[in-house]
Formats: structure tokens, sequence, C-alpha cells
């Protein structure tokens, strides 16, 4: 390679322009001629699948095909860069085309090779961006581009975190000096009167504020070099933090140190938890931990960060539970990716989840699942009634739990390892029913109002025999934890009406009311929305006939006015509730 030079050729240069037949050939023998009379140079072609093609018009050549016999004497020397996918649709179905060139693969460098890349480039970067790169940032581009940012190649993903690191710390630290603000001013203040005496035709005028503008921007440049000269010699550090923050930034992933205050609102993420569902001590402390295990960072890496299965009679809160972790992880329940799986039942829906196959409709689509999760790599996905879905899909799910990974319809790798996966299943709701003792399941009787711990632990068994009947060993081995929900005694719903009038309370005050509603009528509302058989919900249509409905009536008979109080009691002569 001694006294050879490098030309980059455009071939969009080459076709701009060429307006008659024959000129684009013209301007291709041109360029062929000039490099065999000069065999010191070597013509690199980039993305040079555009060559098949470009410049041809029906009954002409082109351009790859003018190159051929060139080529194919050695009297040029060329290289050329595409993609595998490119080479495999345009030039290898060209095979004169393919043979006249030697292959040469080139991997992804791997993140030593990478390092060592960043340390020999850093220096332009910290020219361009005035900062300073500390050697635990340069790695720490490698290390955290290589784990959270998947969709992407060394060494390019790590140099785009180096630059945009640099360019976020130089910006954040940059003042302008008071005098460039000023002088920028003083020019926008002198354009705008030239302007108005050039429209009053005052041309002597508007010619000397020319020369005071053209004056006044000649000492803005010489200002803007002195700051730009005095900031190299003020260089901001760049730190491991400052490209945590730019990494998390670019993927949507928390990757940050943990700060001081998001440590101490973790410790407390059971008990937050916890006033919002109401009775599931053990299996919101069990989640906790799990959660708690992978922020802090001693989490198997190539795994999601939990993989959860609940288990529990309806209504007891396992799907409401998932919406509220969201809400605390990420601050709003969007977060949430929410399948429903009974909409997988059918062997021919699975393909929905991944995007349909090659040829088929919607395969640009992308499936219901993957799109979603390469979109928000950093969200909680409810497979909501797991037990309802087709077979097939436990098996394609298996990846998921183990490697936290999966491939849609287009072949792309979707990256689960930042999500957490939770299923919910009514498994052996049927059976507890089925079973005669029932754990309050007896009709008409007062058993389970309230549940002992040997009832608990009875149900808990039932629901795990139905569990190892429904899925295979395989796809329950890989899951971290089999939460049992309990399910709700009377206690517990006296808990909850608090939680669900909350909403009520709210809705009417912005109509202009106010409400208050004594503890008896809570007591009675409970007792007539409770049903150990279906949980909480029964509690919601229990408010809505006893209470909504009244305070409804009572609206309607107009005599309330703006701000008065309408008071809920139990009526102690008959079962139901007065509203004043």
């Amino acid at each position: 390679l001694f006294n050879k030079r490098l030309v980059n050729l455009d071939m969009t240069a080459i076709v701009a322009g060429t307006k008659y037949r024959g000129q684009f050939e013209e301007r291709i023998r041109a360029l062929l001629k000039e490099l065999e009379q000069n065999p010191d140079i070597i013509v690199f072609i980039d993305e040079i699948h555009t060559m098949i093609g470009a410049g041809s018009t029906p009954g002409s050549m082109d351009a790859a095909n003018i190159m051929k016999p060139a080529l194919a004497r050695g009297t040029i020397q060329c290289i050329g860069a595409t993609t595998l996918d490119e080479f495999r649709n345009s030039i290898e179905k060209d095979g004169a085309l393919e043979r006249r060139f030697q292959k040469v693969i080139v991997e992804p460098t791997t993140p030593e090779q990478t390092l060592e890349i960043l340390q020999n480039i850093k220096d332009r970067y910290e020219q361009h961006h005035h900062v300073t790169y500390t050697d635990d940032a340069l790695t720490a581009c490698v290390k955290l581009t290589e784990r959270y940012v998947t969709d992407r190649f060394f060494p390019d993903k790590a140099i785009d975190a180096l630059d945009e690191v640099g360019s976020r710390v130089h910006l954040q630290h940059a003042e302008v000096p008071p005098s460039i603000i000023e002088k920028e001013k003083e020019i926008g203040f002198i354009k705008e009167k030239k302007q108005a005496a050039v429209k009053n035709q005052n041309f002597e005028l508007a010619a000397g504020y020319r020369d005071r503008q053209t004056e006044l921007e000649r000492e803005l440049a010489k200002l803007q070099e002195e700051w730009s000269n005095g900031e190299s010699d003020q260089r901001e550090t760049v730190t491991e933090t400052e490209v945590a923050d730019v990494v998390s930034m670019m993927t949507g992933v928390p990757v940050q140190r943990m700060a001081e205050g998001e440590g101490v609102r973790l410790k407390g993420m059971a008990a937050e938890l916890k006033k919002a569902v109401i009775a599931q001590e053990a299996a919101i402390d069990k989640m906790a931990k799990a959660i708690q295990r992978n922020r802090v960072g001693l989490r198997e890496p190539n795994h999601p960060i939990g993989v959860f299965m609940f288990l529990g009679p309806t209504g007891v809160g396992k799907t409401y539970l998932a919406k509220k972790l969201a809400e605390f992880m990420f601050g709003s329940s969007d977060a949430l990716i929410r399948v429903d799986m009974s909409e997988y039942t059918e062997a021919f829906n699975t393909s929905r989840l991944i995007g349909a196959p090659p040829g088929y409709v919607g395969y640009e689509e992308g499936g219901q699942l993957t799109e979603r999760v390469r979109r928000k790599p950093y969200s909680i996905v409810l497979l909501d009634e797991i037990e309802k879905a087709h077979p097939n899909v436990y098996n394609m799910l298996l990846q998921v739990l183990d490697e936290g990974r999966l491939t849609d319809g287009n072949g792309r790798l979707i990256d689960f390892r930042n999500t957490v996966v939770i299923m919910t299943s009514n498994a052996g709701t049927r059976q507890l029913k089925e079973f005669g003792r029932g754990v309050g399941f007896n009709a008409g009787g007062k058993m389970g109002l309230s549940l002992n711990d040997s009832d608990k632990e009875y149900a808990r068994s039932i629901i795990q025999k139905a569990l190892s009947k429904q899925f295979a060993p395989e796809f329950l081995n890989r899951l971290d934890e089999i939460i049992t929900f309990d399910q709700l005694d009377l206690e517990a719903i006296k808990r909850i009406i608090d939680i669900e009038l909350s909403g009520l309370y709210k809705r009417i005050e912005g109509m202009g009311y106010k409400m208050e509603i004594s503890d008896e009528a809570k007591e009675f509302v409970a007792t007539k929305g409770y049903d150990v058989q279906f949980g909480a919900r029964p509690l919601k249509r229990a408010i809505q006939n006893y209470i909504e409905d009244g305070i409804c009536e009572r609206i309607l008979d107009g005599d309330l006015a703006e701000g008065q109080t309408i008071k809920v009691d139990k009526n102690p002569e008959k079962e139901e509730l007065t509203f004043e």
C-alpha cells in the first residue's frame, strides 16, 4: 500500500445532471480512463450495491456493467462496502459482478478493540467539544453500550455515546459571555434600522448602517474566537456518571448508579404497594425483593428483571398489582404492556405476538408483543390470563423467560432483559370451588368471612396442583417466583372500600358537592359487596347500586345547594342506606 491514494467515489455525483443519452456512460468511461492511467489510486465506493442500476435507462448499461470489464482485467483497484442484506439482494444475484470481488466480512469489534479505538480518537472529540474524557468514561462507553444498546454494533454505538456525552457536558457548562450577547443584540438592532431605512428609500443612511453592521460583526467574530480559545484552557471533565446518564437517555433504561433518594424509595417499595393492594403482603414482599436485587445490580445480566406467575382466584388484585407496580417504577401506568392471552387461544393467532412470517399479510407491521417491547425496552410485560393461551405460546415464551430475548418476524432480536414479565392465571379456581371444603365457597354459608392460615395453605396446595397439570415443567422451572394471592376476607374488603370510595369523593367534589359516609354505611356496603368467590369486583357493583344510585337520585331531586354535604348513613330499621 506504499504510495497508494484512496479516493472516495460518490455515485450520486456521477449520475447528477446527466440529461442526455450517453452522458452518464461518457462520465464512467472518463473515470475508468483516469483510474487506469493512475495505478496508484484505489477507488472506494460506499454502498456499492447502488452501482447496480445507477444511470441506466431502457437500452443502456448501468455503472456495474460498464465497470465489469475493467474489474475483470484488473486494471483498476476498487474497494466496495455494503451490508450483508444488500449484498445478498443485489450483488450476489449478479454472479459475474460477485466473482470480480474478493469478499471480506468485517465483524463488529470486540469490547477490548473498541476501547482501543476510543482511546485513539478521543483527542479529536476532546478538541471538538472542549472537554476531557477520563479513562473510566471510555470504559463506561464500551461496557454500558454493550449491555444496554442491543440493536447496534461496536464500534459505532460506543463512538456515538462518546460523542453525545461530550456534547451534553459541554452544553451543560457552556455560558456565553455577556459581551457576546450584547454584541449580537446590537447587530440585530442595527439590521432593523438598516431595513427601515431601505423601506423609506433613505439609501445613504442604510449604507451607514451597513458599514456599522460589518464593523460589529468583525468585533463579534473576534470576541467569539477569544471565548473559544479561553474555553480550550478551561475544559470540563467527562466521568462515568455522565456516560451513564447519556446511555440512559438513549435507551430509556435507568443505568445510572442509584441516587440516595432512590435507594430510600426502593426500600419503601413494599410498604407503598401494600397501601394500594390490600391483604397480599406475602405476594408484594416477594416481588419487591426481586426488583430491589435488580436495581442494586445483583441480578443475572442475561435474564429479565423478574419473571413472576401470579396465581389466585378472580378479583384479588393480580392485574391491579401489576398496574400499581408500573406506576411506582415508572410514574405512569403507560409503561405497562398488557397482552390479553385470551386472544391467543388458537394456534394461528400465536404469530401475532412476534409478527407474521415473510409472505403473509401484516409481515411489515411487527408483533403485538415484540414491537411494543422494542419501542419501550424498560417496561412491565403483563400476560393476562396466561392459562387461556394456546400451548404454542408457552413454547415461544421459553426463550424470553430464560435468556430474556425473542426473535420477531423480521429476524430482529428483541431484548427483554430490562422488562419485568408478569403472568396472571386463575388456574385452580374451579377446583377450589368443586372441593367440598371450599374455603368459603359453601353456598349461602357465612364460612369464609374470615380465613385462617390452614384454609389459605389448603387453597395454595390446590392451586399449585392445578398449575402443574396446566403447564409443562420446563415452563414452570423458568419462573423466578410463583406467587399465590390469598382470597379476600371481609376485613380486607372493609379496607378496600376506602380505596374504592376515594375516586367517588373526587368526582362528587368536582361537581361542587361534598360527601360523608358513616362507618355503618361502609360496613353495610362491604357486606353486600363481599363474595369470597369473586374477590373485590362485586364491591364495585355494590358501591354503584347502593351509594352512587342513591346520590344520583338526590342530585336529580334538585334541592341540593352548591357546596352542600351529602351524608350517607345506614337505615337502622331497614336493609338500606339513607341520603341526607
